[in-house]
């Protein structure tokens, strides 16, 4: 592989990587997670559940970026969806914290809003940098 599909591969496993620490965190870690974040353990059951479609977004990366015979190419829509996903979970933290303030508490940080911020700036760079082999 030339060095920008090496580039792209890095920032694919980045990206990939940060939702697998989240889908850990939040699938088997569930009470660090809830207590990191101020979270009753009534909650626990709603964190897993979230978690679990980060799971499934790090398998499909995986199998994407690794396994799959075709590669990369002709798989859009995955990335596209992962762009639309981290993009509407970084505008609905943005409100929850910053607007409605519904569940803040002290334990409340800026991690909510930050993280699936890199993750929807990553998306949007794979999206663009994997173009001419994602889009055929």
């Amino acid at each position: 592989l030339h060095r920008v599909d090496r580039r792209q591969r890095q920032m694919c496993i980045r990206d990939s990587a940060g939702i697998g620490i989240y889908a850990f965190q939040t699938i088997i870690g569930t009470k660090v997670f809830l207590k990191k974040f101020g979270i009753d353990k009534s909650g626990a059951i709603m964190v897993r559940f979230a978690g679990s479609f980060m799971l499934a977004v790090f398998l499909m990366s995986i199998y994407v970026g690794f396994v799959r015979p075709g590669g990369l190419n002709a798989t859009w829509a995955f990335f596209n969806i992962v762009f639309v996903i981290n993009l509407c979970i970084f505008l609905i933290n943005y409100y929850s914290i910053k607007i409605d303030k519904t569940g803040v508490n002290k334990k409340t940080g800026m991690e909510g809003i930050y993280a699936p911020l890199a993750f929807t700036i990553m998306s949007a760079i794979l999206c663009y940098g994997l173009a001419d082999k994602i889009y055929i």
